[in-house]
């Protein structure tokens, strides 16, 4: 059974264990934000994930990147081809980006980014129009340096017979 042919109510179930697994990072544990998430695959969880940025002290471990490290875990594999993301909240700009570096087929998510911002105080607005500026003009300033040295390490992973193709 592939997660396109689930119906409504399985979806609703998916994102429903999302939602409990944000209930139990934010009022539970404590562990961190308003935050869970699920990745299915044939209609079955492979994986969960549930924030836990404050416990950690760790910026990036967000639910979405706990379920999908998890995931590829289990299913040894940095592509969820085949795979469905079931997340508590519309994902952030870092998790919906590895949502595409991981190849994920799909998204459901339930409350909004407005939702996250209203009730949460959690605001990734200054992410997105940082992203949209030239380099140069983003208020992290970002220098390149000792490019040909990393170009020559370049050239020789281009010409390596055996590398992984992403």
């Amino acid at each position: 059974m592939s997660n396109s042919t689930l119906d409504h109510a399985e979806h609703e179930k998916f994102l429903r264990r999302a939602i409990a697994l944000s209930a139990r990072a934010s009022l539970e544990y404590s562990t961190g934000g308003v935050f869970g998430a699920v990745v299915v695959k044939d209609g079955k969880i492979v994986s969960e994930g549930m924030n836990r940025v404050v416990a950690s002290h760790d910026p990036t471990w967000h639910a979405e990147m706990e379920a999908i490290r998890l995931a590829c875990i289990t299913l040894q594999s940095f592509k969820l081809t085949g795979c469905t993301l079931y997340t508590s909240a519309e994902p952030c700009p870092m998790c919906l980006a590895t949502s595409y570096w991981a190849g994920l087929d799909h998204i459901y998510f339930a409350a909004t980014v407005e939702d996250a911002l209203k009730y949460g105080d959690f605001d990734d607005s200054f992410i997105y129009k940082e992203l949209a500026l030239p380099k140069e003009q983003r208020s992290i300033t970002i220098t390149g340096m000792l490019r040909e040295e990393a170009v020559e390490v370049w050239k020789q992973y281009h010409e390596k017979a055996d590398r992984v193709p992403y």
